[in-house]
């Protein structure tokens, strides 16, 4: 079956406009049942007058319900580059997040927050596909862990999550591992790597909805066209970046070695006090024998 590659925006949007898919993607990651979700799209431009370019960037925001009556907002972000301006921006926009209220039946209210990130690029220090960065309460007199919550803190703190799509394998046994594997970054159709062969049968309405919405947008021409201007934008969005970012290595690499020179200058003058000190302790000690 041929698919969209989901890691693109206009893709992830399609995906989240269904609420089976909603309530399968963020249930599976956050392993608990969801009983409600409403998912808000949240639109940035990033814009360039020389390069005459506006791209226009989702991040979407879940609210959600469990099964168990817990209410949470959850904020899904997909990085496909590791550009140092996104990550800038997205901790701007969680903290924006933070200061929100949300309102429920008409109620403002201030919910927990936990955040999945999904990156099209490889973290060297981690080689899972997916893992859960999370919380514990830990009683500092005792050691002991403290298993009960409290909603003061859960509003304060957050869980992650992170999916590292270049780390997917063609592993096909849980859950996850099926929901995973519709972002795999392998079996491509072509060069452009905006659409693939899902190789794997769905066994699972949700996932026959997801891998169903996904052939939809990877076969229809004005859909792909959408994903093809996504995808040149970003290549220029990310080269421009990327070189802004070189130049500002170049001068922080500056910077830290004329910081440098001064620590090495100061701890040679505090050297020769040192030893000036010392010739005039000599000196004294000299005097006082006398």
């Amino acid at each position: 079956m041929i698919i969209a590659n989901p890691i693109y925006d206009v893709v992830f949007k399609r995906m989240m406009e269904n609420e089976k898919v909603v309530k399968f993607f963020i249930g599976t990651l956050l392993d608990e049942t969801i009983e409600t979700v409403e998912v808000q799209p949240q639109e940035f431009t990033y814009t360039d007058a020389l390069a005459g370019l506006a791209v226009f960037r989702l991040d979407f925001i879940a609210t959600i319900k469990t099964a168990t009556g817990e209410r949470k907002k959850v904020l899904i972000e997909i990085q496909k580059a590791r550009n140092l301006i996104d990550v800038m921006r997205f901790r701007s926009y969680l903290a924006e997040q933070y200061k929100k209220e949300d309102t429920i039946d008409s109620e403002k209210v201030i919910l927990p927050i936990t955040t999945i990130y999904i990156l099209g690029f490889a973290l060297p220090e981690i080689e899972t596909p997916c893992l859960r960065v999370e919380r514990n309460y830990k009683d500092l007199i005792s050691g002991e862990i403290l298993h009960r919550k409290s909603a003061f803190i859960e509003k304060l703190t957050h869980d992650s999550f992170v999916v590292q799509v270049e780390r997917i394998t063609d592993r096909y046994q849980t859950r996850l591992d099926k929901l995973l594997s519709v972002f795999e970054q392998k079996n491509f159709v072509d060069s452009s790597e905006t659409t693939k062969d899902f190789l794997h049968t769905p066994d699972s309405e949700e996932l026959r909805t997801l891998t169903d919405i996904l052939h939809y947008v990877g076969t229809d021409p004005k859909e792909r066209k959408q994903i093809e201007i996504e995808k040149e934008a970003w290549r220029t969005v990310n080269a421009m970046f990327a070189e802004k970012e070189q130049r500002l290595l170049k001068s922080l690499g500056e910077k830290e070695k004329a910081l440098e020179e001064k620590e090495k200058a100061l701890e040679e003058k505090d050297k020769a006090l040192d030893e000036k000190d010392k010739v005039i302790a000599e000196l004294l000690r000299k005097l006082n024998e006398q």
